[in-house]
């Protein structure tokens, strides 16, 4: 291949692909070093150089430099002792190379067959990267393309510049996709791998639920109407949470429209999904409320502690609150981030019942207190011993039939039982002997040992037949730390699978 060839066919495949000139001159370079090598006997190594103005190329055979102390030289054709190589090269180092030129080869039909498959598989490779820096920064929006084809189940959208893999798991169950329907999408994820697709979409993410809002309702998309959050159960039923930035704008009746026109079109395109528009509130009970509807809901219990609502309906609202198959309340917590308990008025009256008397029992216990005390405590709101423990004195003093000789003497009876309570844990503890796998397993401290310990488990085969959950309840134990402890303890396993 003469050298104004070689320009012509760089010159070619760079404007008829899109590739900087540079990739291909790498990729000729590659293909007739390949060539070279294969012409040799011998394995050596061989490199092009192609100048890349006028076309001609220069070969060269190299051989890399290895330590002297290596006793058994692997590849002799290709590589050599540092001192022979300095004996040619004093300033070489270890892994740099020597050369010396070599007669260039005739190239026939099979050498310039491999250069044209590197050729495109480097041509390739900058289409794909090329794919990654045009979408990368487009991840999480809203995209529009045409199925294309269908793959085992998963669909190939095309975006006109790209193709994209919208996958089973992703699809809205039941969504009949055909070939040339069009469709719009959430880019989940962008990945830069060798093969295989690499953008990804999602249909049943509730982004794309906001996304389409925004573009149905021109108030969403100049801001004017805020989205706060969308839940989904894809296909069926979703809930999106909004409030406007302008008083004279009602952020329902805007993203309803005409008739309903404007709602309709988000459900027409997410195959007639319903969807329930609710005004957001800062006030996260009135938020609850908003969000449970149609349902009417009589009264709320807060539950700051564990992020939890005690939500009571007329019982002939029962069903509709809770939806079929939970979903109106599953959809509600979900939007509101808040742990929903729906319940009618007489079962809310016997939990409280229940908690009450609970809580009457723990102060006559923990206390010594006789049952009127008790009952005074709670039903001035307190349930548990680090609240009276703990709380402001003036709180225990606003209480009618209390002096400041009882309120000191219940706050110094509380703090006692808290420290009863925990030098009886620090002991249960202590006495829980751990096995000494687990004492000595990887990322295990003796504290974390011990307490694993007093719940029972006590060895690495214990642990490791543990869930996530099952640790996530203990003092101080994170999600990632149960994770990584679990895993560690699961290692032999697989181990012995391996060697099996």
């Amino acid at each position: 291949m003469m050298g104004s060839e070689i320009l012509m066919v760089v010159d070619a495949v760079s404007r008829e692909k899109g590739v900087a000139k540079e990739v291909i001159f790498q990729a000729l370079e590659a293909a007739l070093a390949t060539a070279t090598r294969k012409r040799h006997k011998g394995d050596i190594d061989a490199r092009v150089a192609i100048n890349r103005d006028t076309g001609a190329y220069d070969t060269f055979r190299r051989w890399e430099a290895i330590p002297d102390e290596t006793e058994v030289v692997e590849f002799p054709d290709r590589q050599i002792k540092l001192s022979e190589a300095r004996a040619r090269k004093a300033d070489i180092q270890v892994g740099e190379f020597i050369e010396e030129p070599l007669e260039p080869v005739e190239f026939g039909r099979i050498a310039a067959q491999a250069a044209k498959q590197v050729i495109m598989q480097k041509v390739r490779e900058a289409e794909r990267e090329q794919v990654v820096k045009l979408y990368e920064e487009r991840k999480g929006e809203m995209v529009t393309g045409v199925v294309k084809r269908m793959e085992r189940g998963d669909v190939i959208v095309d975006l006109g510049n790209a193709e994209a893999l919208l996958s089973k798991t992703a699809m809205i169950p039941r969504e009949g996709l055909r070939p040339g329907d069009r469709i719009r999408a959430l880019l989940e994820d962008v990945k830069s791998i060798p093969r295989g697709p690499q953008l990804f979409l999602s249909r049943t993410s509730p982004k794309l639920l906001a996304e389409l809002f925004k573009l149905e309702v021109p108030e969403a998309g100049e801001g004017l109407i805020v989205i706060h959050g969308a839940a989904r159960d894809p296909g069926l039923r979703a809930k999106i949470a909004v409030s406007s930035t302008d008083p004279r704008i009602d952020p329902i009746g805007a993203c309803v429209g005409m008739r309903g026109s404007r709602v309709q079109s988000v459900s027409n395109e997410l195959a007639g999904e319903r969807v329930d528009i609710i005004q957001w509130s800062d006030n996260p009970a009135q938020f609850v409320i908003n969000a449970l509807a149609p349902a009417e809901v009589r009264s709320i219990v807060v539950d700051e502690e564990l992020h939890s609502m005690d939500v009571m309906v007329d019982e002939k609202q029962l069903s509709q609150s809770i939806g079929r198959g939970g979903q109106n309340v599953r959809l509600a917590g979900e939007l509101t981030g808040w742990e929903l308990n729906i319940m009618t008025e007489e079962a809310a009256t016997e939990k409280g019942a229940q908690e009450a008397s609970k809580a009457t029992m723990l102060f006559m216990e923990s206390l010594a207190v006789d049952e009127n005390v008790a009952t005074v405590l709670v039903q001035e709101g307190f349930s548990s011993l680090e609240e009276i423990a703990y709380v402001p004195k003036q709180e225990l003093l606003a209480v009618e039939e209390f002096d400041e000789g009882l309120v000191e003497e219940l706050r110094n009876r509380a703090r006692d039982a808290l420290l009863t309570r925990a030098i009886a844990q620090e002991e249960k503890i202590n006495l829980a002997e751990p096995a000494k796998d687990l004492l000595e397993m990887a990322g295990m401290d003796e504290t974390t040992a011990r307490m694993l310990a007093s719940h029972g488990i006590k060895s690495m085969e214990e642990l490791a037949e543990q869930a996530v959950d099952d640790l996530l309840g203990f003092e101080g134990m994170t999600e990632e730390r149960a994770r990584e402890l679990i895993m560690t303890a699961r290692a032999p396993w697989f181990e012995n699978r391996e060697g099996a």
